[in-house]
This record gives C-alpha cells, structure tokens and sequence, in this order.
C-alpha cells in the first residue's frame, strides 16, 4: 500500500489511454466519413480515415 512517501507502488497515471483520455485507436470497425458531403464508406483496417479521399467530393475523410 502507498504510505504517501514515495516507497509504495508505482501509480498508473495513464491507464492504458491515448488522446484525450480514450482508447489509442478507434478499432478495425466503423465508418469513413466526409465532411464536406456526408458520404459514408466502411472503414478498413490498417488505413487511417485521413488518408482517405472522398470518392464524391474529393475531400478528406475522417473517422465516425
């Protein structure tokens, strides 16, 4: 147990959490979507949404 002084266990600030206090990634399931259009494509996994055109539009896509 922590006495307060340093000689107990280590505390895990972080809890195994990526940005903004949520998982590291948002998992191989999910959408791709454009913000510019609104179309909506099936993520695919190993490739970030924002690497992603539009297929309408062109533009960016991001995760949902």
């Amino acid at each position: 147990m922590p006495k307060g002084d340093g000689t107990g266990p280590m505390q895990n600030s972080g809890g195994g959490r990526g940005r903004m206090n949520g998982p590291f990634a948002a998992g191989p399931s999910g959408n791709c979507v454009c913000m510019a259009c609104g179309t909506k494509l099936p993520h695919v996994q190993g490739q970030p949404c924002t690497q992603r055109n539009c297929p309408k539009c062109g533009q960016r896509m991001t995760r949902q």
